[in-house]
């Protein structure tokens, strides 16, 4: 039958000592504030609590919550702690709803309950205030005595059913005369009341916690009275059953019986002595005690032996067979268990069961299995937990198993061999632990990623690579355990970088950079253009000291065994002076008086050259530009032109000479003509005649210096032994099997140019008229030494003392 509470007074909701964070409450609601219960019965104390959703920016979740009735240094004992109520107590506390159940309530209990929260925030707690007061009673038949009897020894009076715990107005009662129930179901009766007779009484709904028999008439009255109306034990142990009993006349017989084995006739039922009862045989045994009590003893119990056992007497003529409940047994499996408990000064012990004899049981306590932990025998163990040993509790020989902090937890993966991009991972942990552990997976030192013993990445990313902890907890102890996660993908999109990024001088230091993300790490190849220029891991390509012709396209490739993918393209320009002009002359003939000439520069420059043209002996620049154009060509042309090649690295200038060839007018008689043609003819052989004569001395000037002769006399005989060819502009070269025939005019001191007419020779094997047939060519040709270094304006317009200046015919 199910017991509830009697309450007392009407039902309050208060919510205590609330403190307001927005729309966020803290605060205790206890659903009743005041509570009677009857002795022996069991009673619920409710409650909800509440909390703000944040705190400080984190999320607020309660971690731990519990009851109490007591403080030790300031600070609240959970209820299970306590050994008076060991194995007596149940909590339950989810969704703000929170729930104390206590069982086999005593007188003892009466008191104040207060339901504790504590927050994941630090220093964030909560106690529910005023608290609920639990008043435990039972229930009293209270006597009022009116009048004796005349006649017989009898006593007249008023019998009531009381209990401090208020009940309903409509309940009604059941009393109790020996044992045996009468027809009354009021609170109270009268009538007379004989000294043999005794009577008891309670409430409907509570007949399992009636009240104690007791005499009307005399002290003497016939009356049993059970020590546990509840007795719970474990297969195959051993239970002691006690009730105190009295006779008003002489006592001939007593037994323990069980009513379901009890003999049924027609018309009545006879208990069975359990002594006799084949089911018992050698099971039972019954002991006599000073005070009248009597115990019943059964060994070896078994799950059937369950039943309410009740004891009788006879005495003279009269039979105790009582209605009224008796002992109740309950055999079950041994279910005994260690509780470990949080407080604020470290994990508790208690030793608990389904079925235990609170307060009249000893215990045992034992640490790493064997080792047994002297004068600890409270159901509540009370000395420090060292979380690297295990703890168990023994009652009535049963051992319960042993409870420890977790051992350093397995962590599995799902996958054996490589873990790719965008794939999905799960880690398993698991540590031996009890109580069971909580599991607590974290990133590095990031936030609780899963409170469960499984951690799924789905689609896993290269930024999830990295350590991952599982953390094993219990009452008890917390260990840790690590694996690590290395996301395999291939190379990204290389980044190329040069260094440095401003403009890039020729000469200077150049350093090409390559990086990708990759894993594993890729390797690098730098090309320019198609060609290979490095290869290697780290895609640095250095050049010490870069010049023009490391100007073009480079770009990096990065490679690891899932791909290889190029970079974008990058264009080195490598910036340098002005290189030695190039100068040309159109047309390349001789220059008539009167006609146009065009005189071209071109040098190789990066940025590109600007151009100036100057003349000897003249200031300002005569144009700009890489092309001079001089349209009507005049004697006073003639002269040394240099052009100047310049950017902003630097400048470089080459120089030309242009002479001026009168001719003949048209109109001259034709006798002229041929005279003038004559003369001319005669002054080119004088002077072939006078080179072959010079040529003829020098080689026997030279055949006297090797053979140990003088040297030349002077300077100036130096200087006519010498012929100075040299190009002002690069040209091609002539083969090597021409010859070239000068006409030489000989200074008159050294400072004066040195001139020749220079024509190619003819082949050997070509006959004279072929001679006469060949074109002759003409070209005027100064050489001079050119410099890239920058020079004045003054040193430009210097004619070199040693230049040669001819004119070529062909």
């Amino acid at each position: 039958m199910r017991l509830t509470a009697a309450v007392s007074g009407f039902v309050i909701f208060l919510l205590s000592a609330s403190v307001i964070q927005g729309q966020n409450v803290w605060g205790v609601a206890y659903t009743l504030t005041q509570i009677c219960a009857l002795k022996g019965s069991t009673v619920n104390i409710a409650c909800s609590y509440s909390h703000p959703f944040k705190i400080n920016d984190g999320d607020t979740r309660v971690e731990r919550a519990f009851w109490f009735t007591k403080t030790q240094d300031e600070e609240p004992v959970d209820l299970r702690t306590d050994p008076e109520y060991a194995g007596r107590v149940q909590y339950s506390y989810h969704n703000n709803d929170c729930t104390l159940r206590i069982s086999d309530l005593r007188e003892s209990d009466s008191t104040v309950y207060k339901f504790r929260f504590i927050t994941n925030q630090p220093d964030w707690r909560y106690i529910g205030e005023p608290g609920v007061t639990l008043s435990v009673t039972g229930f009293q038949v209270q006597i009022s005595r009116l009048q004796s009897c005349n006649v017989a020894k009898c006593t007249r009076a008023d019998l009531k059913c009381h209990s401090s715990c208020r009940l309903k107005y409509s309940t009604s009662y059941n009393w109790y005369e020996n044992g045996v129930k009468i027809n009354r179901e009021r609170e109270s009766f009268n009538q007379y009341f004989y000294p043999e007779d005794s009577y008891s009484c309670a409430a409907r709904g509570y007949e399992a916690f009636p009240s104690p028999s007791v005499c009307v008439s005399g002290q003497s009255c016939n009356k049993v009275t059970y020590a546990d109306r509840r007795i719970c034990a474990f297969k195959g142990s051993s239970v002691n059953i006690s009730c105190t009993y009295n006779g008003y006349e002489y006592i001939t017989s007593r037994f323990w019986f069980n009513p379901e084995r009890s003999q049924r006739s027609r018309y009545q039922t006879q208990p069975e002595d359990l002594r006799k009862d084949s089911r018992y045989a050698g099971r039972v045994q019954v002991f006599e005690t000073e005070g009248r009590r009597s115990t019943l003893r059964i060994t070896d119990l078994r799950e059937n032996d369950s039943a309410e056992y009740h004891f009788k007497f006879n005495a003279g003529s009269f039979e105790w067979r009582s209605s009224l409940p008796a002992t109740t047994l309950t055999v079950t499996d041994p279910d005994l268990q260690v509780q470990v408990i949080w407080s604020t000064t470290g994990p508790k012990l208690i030793c608990h069961s389904s079925c235990l004899l609170s307060g009249r049981s000893s215990f045992a306590w034992y640490q790493n299995a064997t080792k047994r932990i002297q004068d600890e025998t409270s159901a509540s163990y009370g000395g420090y937990v060292d979380p690297v040993d295990s703890y168990s509790c023994s009652y009535q020989s049963y051992r319960s198993t042993p409870v420890y902090a977790p051992r350093v937890p397995v962590v599995l993966m799902s996958h054996s061999g490589d873990i790719m991009k965008n794939s999905s991972v799960t880690l398993t942990c698991s540590s031996d632990a009890n109580p069971a552990a909580n599991y607590t997976w974290y990133k590095e030192n990031q936030s609780v990623l899963s409170k469960e013993h499984q951690l799924v990445l789905r689609s896993i990313q290269s930024s999830d690579s990295g350590q991952y902890y599982c953390r094993a907890e219990n009452q008890l102890g917390r260990t840790s355990e690590y694996v690590f996660i290395d996301v395999k993908y291939a190379p990204k999109l290389p980044c190329v970088s040069v260094s440095p990024s401003a403009e890039i001088v020729e000469g200077s230091s150049v350093t090409l950079a390559c990086s990708s993300d990759a894993n594993p790490a890729a390797n690098y190849t730098w090309y320019k253009e198609n060609q290979i220029k490095l290869q290697g891991p780290e895609g640095v390509y250095n050049f010490t000291s870069i010049s023009s012709h490391d100007s073009g396209n480079y770009h990096c490739q990065s490679e690891n065994q899932y791909r290889r993918i190029n970079s974008t393209s990058l264009v080195l320009d490598v910036q340098y002076a002005p290189k030695l002009p190039s100068v040309s002359v159109s047309p390349s003939a001789e220059l008539v008086e009167g006609s146009s000439v065009t005189l071209t520069c071109s040098s190789d420059a990066n940025p590109a050259a600007n151009y100036t043209w100057y003349k000897e002996d003249e200031d300002s620049p005569k144009a700009s530009g890489p092309i001079f154009n001089i349209t009507d060509f005049r004697a006073e042309h003639s002269g040394s032109y240099s052009c100047e090649a310049q950017n902003m690295r630097g400048r470089s200038n080459s120089t030309l000479y242009l002479t001026v060839v009168a001719v003949f007018p048209f109109d001259l008689p034709a006798a002229w003509k041929s005279a003038v043609a004559g003369t001319i003819t005669a002054v080119l052989l004088a002077i072939m005649l006078l080179a072959v004569f010079l040529w003829i001395r020098r080689k026997k000037s030279f055949t006297q210096q090797s053979n140990g002769g003088e040297r030349p006399a002077n300077r100036a005989q130096l200087n006519m032994d010498l012929v100075y060819d040299v190009a002002s502009a690069p040209a091609p070269r002539q083969p090597e099997e021409h010859l070239h025939y000068s006409s030489i005019r000989f200074t008159q001191n050294q400072e004066e140019a040195l001139y020749s007419n220079i024509g190619p020779a003819q082949p050997h094997r070509q006959t004279e008229e072929e001679d006469e047939e060949e074109e002759v060519e003409y070209t005027d040709i100064k050489t001079d030494y050119a410099s890239s270094c920058p020079r004045t304006r003054r040193q430009e317009d210097e004619w070199d003392s040693s230049a040669l200046y001819s004119t070529v015919h062909k």
